[in-house]
Parts: structure tokens; C-alpha cells; sequence
């Protein structure tokens, strides 16, 4: 029965026939006759009732001293808010724009030239060795096994 199904759909019989060859439907659908709330729903993305959507632009950026009718909000009286009010309301965190993205690459590779220069002057003058060797009394000959210890090294080869 299974073999039937796997016979009767023919898996290969539309990857043997390219794609240009294949039978293409004769209509095409293009939407002429759309009606005014049609229109408007396309107009609008945002789905927000044909309202108008001025430009998002935060309040705190603003000039301060202008004369607005609601002085702390810098806003005039019947003037559209945005969707976003309250991202951009005067109140909402502020934008950081101390530094731009360049100048912060710039800040950043100083910082870590600068570090790695200190590094490379604090190896170049740092000392590798004991600036006075420890002496013991007879050498440790005792404490190391005497004369006739074995030598780690063999004799001639320094530190």
C-alpha cells in the first residue's frame, strides 16, 4: 500500500522538468479597485487611524529658550505628538551624543596603545634576576647530597 502512494505521487517528475518549462497560470491578481479605507490601511502601516505622525524628533533636543506653550515639555499647544512620546518626551533618558562612534575608536585604541606601551616599558626595564644572590655557608654541599651527589647538569654548562 505504501509502496502505491510512493509510486502514484511521482516525487521526480517535477525535478526532471526545469523550471522555465513547466506550465505558468494565465492570470496574474493586481488589486485595482481598492476603496478609501483600503487606501488609507496602506498608506499607513503603523495602524494608527490616519493620525498624523510627525517626525520623531526628541523634545530634549529643542532649544531651550523658545517660546513654547508648555515650557517644560517644549511643546505648543495642539501640536501632533509622536507615537513614541514618551521615548521622546523631554523627560525620557537623555541621547548620548558627547563623542561620535569615530572618535570613541580613536579614544578607545589610545587608551589601549597606551597600555600595552606601558607594558612593553616595564619589561624592558624590569629585572629578570636577583640583583644580589643568595650566599649559604659551604654552598649547601651538605644539604644537596654531598660530593658525591649527582649534578643536574653536566659540568661546564652555566645558568
Amino acid at each position: 500500500m505504501f509502496s502505491r502512494r510512493i509510486v502514484a505521487a511521482r516525487p521526480l517528475a517535477r525535478a526532471v522538468i526545469p523550471a522555465a518549462a513547466r506550465p505558468r497560470p494565465h492570470f496574474t491578481q493586481i488589486r485595482t479597485a481598492l476603496t478609501h479605507a483600503e487606501q488609507a490601511e496602506l498608506a499607513d502601516p503603523n495602524q494608527n487611524g490616519g493620525y498624523i505622525n510627525p517626525p520623531a524628533e526628541k523634545h530634549g533636543n529643542r532649544d531651550p529658550y523658545g517660546d513654547y506653550w508648555d515650557k517644560q515639555e517644549r511643546r505648543n499647544y495642539g501640536e501632533p505628538c509622536h507615537e513614541d512620546h514618551d521615548i521622546l518626551g523631554v523627560l525620557s533618558l537623555h541621547d548620548y551624543n558627547h563623542f561620535t562612534p569615530q572618535w570613541g575608536f580613536v579614544l578607545m585604541g589610545t587608551f589601549i596603545a597606551s597600555v600595552f606601551g606601558l607594558c612593553a616599558a616595564v619589561s624592558a626595564v624590569y629585572p629578570d634576576k636577583l640583583s644580589a644572590p643568595k650566599t649559604y655557608p659551604d654552598g649547601l654541599e651538605a644539604e644537596l647530597g654531598g660530593k658525591r651527589a649527582l649534578l643536574a647538569r653536566k659540568p661546564g654548562e652555566g645558568w
